[in-house]
Formats: C-alpha cells, structure tokens, sequence
C-alpha cells in the first residue's frame, strides 16, 4: 500500500472539537508536525476532513 506524508501548516484553535480530535488521530499534535501513515481509506478520509490544516505529500 501506498505511504503518505502527513504535515499540519495550520493551528485548530477555534476548530471543532471533531477536527482537532481528527488531527490527534493521525499522530499530528503541532504545527510542522509531520508523520507517514498508510494511504488506506479511512486516512484519506481523515485528510479529507482536515485538509485546509495539512499539507499531503506522496511517498515514493
């Protein structure tokens, strides 16, 4: 399966409750944080869900 890099650019303060728990949920904590996590569905989805918060980069 395909990697992803994951990075937060931006802060949630002034975030929903469900996004800032998306963004615990995929290991991201502060800004600049960066993590690599399978490209499963459900990943995406979360991506999805937060992505005016991250920047995505594909792992090759």
């Amino acid at each position: 399966m395909a990697k992803i890099k994951v990075t937060q650019v931006k802060s949630v303060i002034d975030r929903s409750e469900r996004q800032k728990r998306t963004m615990v949920a995929l290991g991201l904590k502060k800004i600049n944080a960066t993590v690599e996590v399978e490209a499963t569905p459900q990943i995406l989805g979360m991506v999805t869900k937060v992505n005016h918060l991250v920047k995505v980069e594909e792992v090759k």
